[in-house]
């Protein structure tokens, strides 16, 4: 297969992991024999220092040409300490959401056997722990319209939803449970919030259409009480912007790092792969970042493009670092390898799957439903 991927290495950390991804999917060409040609532009913060727009036009049309995007992260320290600051670097990657149509945010949370004593929570209670959030991406309080009186007393920020938008990506975590464990929770809070009660609505009367699947809506409050206490019992999470946002950051704290998070940012006709860390600008240069969550995302690239031996091939790799202890210090809290090593060690064991009699769906974990 020939894809054509555009590289947004963004700032802080982000081009230090992206350049293991590409590291891994290198090794993915050669063994598979795929070629995949990369290119290399700027957003964020590092674009603005260029010519003052978080999101070049350049950039935009580069990922609109582009098969997929592979993005780094996004953030600076001196523009955190600016409230006053006009153009900001997360400016930019709402603005590619929007421009690219990238509707639906697809987050797996795997607590993997090895890893678990890192969760804060007792490894009794996160054992098992396999779900996956969709999140609507381009909707809802973060893009709707904002206001601040004259005297910066009063603020207000308008939240908007339309049936079409909660109906595109309710098909799509549907479709995805029943590929998993066939059950599917709402989260929402209607019993506040008139969007809320939309979201239950329109998804209620989708669920008619998957009878397979088992459907409930829960309350965003509670959700976080059960995800905290048994994180196990979710296996497809559908939720609107904001409250989306909250929830993969508690799946951070489940699976007890950051740095294992991948994510996909889905539209109609494009797709980006990215880690759920910031940019961590405090480790920029140290070569002390985790790349996992980064390489993760190219196996959910992979998948996106039907290519499952390739992911699997990739993502068995990651266990065998975990396995022998070849990890970031935030992962086994060993300083002994750093970024490079670590995608150095992935890249160099992905093999074909007739070369590696482990590799299964199972031991993975990653699962061919988690894009659809």
């Amino acid at each position: 297969m020939n894809l054509k991927i555009a590289l947004l290495g963004g700032d802080g950390i982000g081009p230090e992991v992206l350049a293991q991804a590409v590291k891994c999917l290198k090794a993915v060409e050669e063994t598979f024999n795929h070629r995949f040609t990369y290119t290399e532009a700027p957003v964020g913060a590092v674009a603005i220092s260029n010519d003052g727009k978080a999101l070049p036009k350049e950039t935009l049309q580069l990922c609109k040409d582009s098969d997929a995007i592979l993005f780094g992260a996004i953030g600076a320290l001196e523009y955190d300490n600016d409230p006053e600051a006009k153009v900001r670097p997360e400016q930019g990657l709402l603005k590619l959401r929007k421009e690219l149509g990238l509707f639906a945010s697809i987050r797996p949370v795997k607590v993997f056997p090895i890893l678990s004593k890192n969760s804060v929570l007792p490894k009794k209670i996160v054992k098992g722990t396999d779900f996956v959030i969709y999140r609507e991406l381009t909707g809802g309080i973060y893009y709707g319209k904002k206001s601040l009186n004259d005297d910066a007393t009063l603020a207000s920020d308008l939240c908007e939803y339309s049936e079409k938008e909660i109906a595109r990506i309710a098909h799509l975590s549907f479709k995805a449970a029943k590929k998993r464990r066939g059950r599917l929770t709402l989260v929402d809070k209607a019993n506040v919030l008139e969007t809320s009660r939309l979201w239950r609505k329109v998804v209620t009367e989708i669920s008619d259409s998957y009878p397979e699947v088992h459907f409930e809506s829960i309350f965003i409050d509670n959700v976080v009480v059960q995800m905290m206490t048994n994180p196990s019992q979710f296996d497809v999470i559908l939720t609107e912007n904001m409250f989306g946002d909250i929830l993969t950051s508690l799946g951070s704290v489940i699976i007890g790092s950051i740095g294992l998070l991948p994510s996909a940012s889905v539209g109609s006709e494009n797709a980006m792969f990215s880690p759920f860390h910031g940019s961590y600008p405090q480790a920029k240069g140290k070569n002390i970042a985790n790349p996992v969550a980064s390489i993760f995302s190219t196996v959910l690239m992979l998948q996106h493009f039907g290519l499952y031996e390739e992911a699997n091939a990739v993502a068995t790799a990651i266990q065998k670092s975990f396995k022998k202890g070849i990890t970031t210090t935030d992962i086994l809290g060993s300083e002994k390898y750093g970024t490079d090593y670590v995608g150095d060690y992935i890249a160099d064991h992905i093999v074909d799957s007739d070369d590696d009699s482990n590799i299964n769906d199972e031991n993975i974990g990653l699962g061919k439903s988690t894009i659809i």
